[in-house]
């Protein structure tokens, strides 16, 4: 009792006592009891412990390892590959076979006999065209038109009908025909003429610039065979009217002049000029009355203001392509009539 009552008497020493050993050590009670309410709870459970957590390592790694966004066009690929793979590379669109036509006859006559080049023979042969019902080539070309050539031709006329009225309209073509017999009766006279000299008489001021046009062509031609001559294909029963045959740098060609107003630098710029020569071709070659074989082609665009004339040379293998076209579009003609 005596000790209790001089702790008493002491109230500051004792309160120093329990204090001082508490303030030395710090002890963190606050973390105990904190702790302890933590743990006493129960775990829910958790949906994200279902997930491949392996799997989307890398995934999660790239989101949380920004402290800013990580959504960049770098890893929103690398986001979509983890996901679902690496992307697939597009197939290149299938391209639709090539139509063959029903009543396939070689551009080539295997069966015809070549005759030896006579070196009598130089006046170029003209066979008058056969008028029998059998259709033209420019007739069959003219019906098989597409709906695509159909609508870009009206569409060019009802232009032309507005700018010149219709009278004015028929006069301009009547004109365009009228120049190309002239030019064609032109290129006739220079090749029948032996004199080069011809080339500057008498022309026409119509045919004038036409004839400088393709006079860097005209260089290039030799050993004309047929001019404006007839010729009819046997077993396809139809015909057309060539306008020159003749070797082109060397090479025998069927040889097409046309005129223009526009530049045409390009042979898909001439449309369907390209199969009425692998027409020719495929009939002067099943053509008794032709004892030469052609392989090649040539279209001559000349221009009335005399600038250079565009030729457009047809080697065998594309001959071959615009025959197998003039098939069909044949074929085509047969099934409307």
């Amino acid at each position: 009792m005596q000790f209790l009552q001089i702790l008493s008497r002491k109230l500051g020493s004792l309160e120093m006592v329990f204090q001082i050993p508490f303030c030395q050590k710090k002890f963190p009670y606050t973390c105990l009891s904190t702790s302890a309410s933590v743990y006493s709870k129960k775990k829910k459970g958790n949906s994200y412990e279902q997930v491949d957590q392996e799997k989307y390592k890398n995934l999660v790694y790239s989101v949380t390892s920004y402290k800013t966004s990580a959504q960049t066009p770098e890893t929103i690929l690398e986001e979509d590959n983890l996901l679902y793979g690496p992307p697939a590379k597009p197939r290149p669109p299938i391209k639709a076979g090539t139509k063959t036509p029903r009543n396939w006859v070689p551009l080539i006559n295997p069966s015809k006999r070549i005759l030896p080049i006579s070196s009598d023979s130089n006046v170029p042969m003209k066979i008058g065209l056969q008028r029998t019902k059998m259709p033209s080539v420019t007739r069959i070309l003219q019906q098989t038109l597409s709906p695509q050539q159909i609508f870009y031709l009206e569409r060019w006329k009802q232009k032309m009908i507005e700018e010149l009225g219709k009278e004015g309209f028929a006069e301009y073509t009547k004109n365009l025909f009228h120049q190309g017999e002239l030019f064609h009766s032109a290129l006739e006279s220079i090749f029948l003429s032996e004199d080069m000299a011809a080339r500057g008489q008498g022309e026409d001021d119509v045919v004038a610039g036409y004839l400088s046009s393709v006079e860097h062509v005209l260089e290039d031609i030799s050993e004309v065979k047929a001019l404006e001559s007839g010729v009819h294909h046997e077993t396809l029963q139809y015909l057309g009217l060539v306008d020159c045959v003749a070797k082109y740098r060397g090479q025998l060609c069927v040889i097409d002049w046309k005129t223009s107003e526009k530049p045409k630098p390009l042979l898909q710029n001439t449309y369907d000029n390209p199969l009425q020569v692998a027409a020719y071709i495929g009939a002067i070659n099943h053509d008794a009355n032709y004892d030469f074989q052609v392989r090649c082609g040539l279209i001559v665009v000349a221009y009335k203001d005399g600038s250079p004339a565009h030729p457009h040379f047809m080697d065998p293998d594309l001959c071959s392509q615009y025959w197998n076209k003039w098939l069909l579009r044949l074929e085509e003609y047969v099934d409307k009539n």
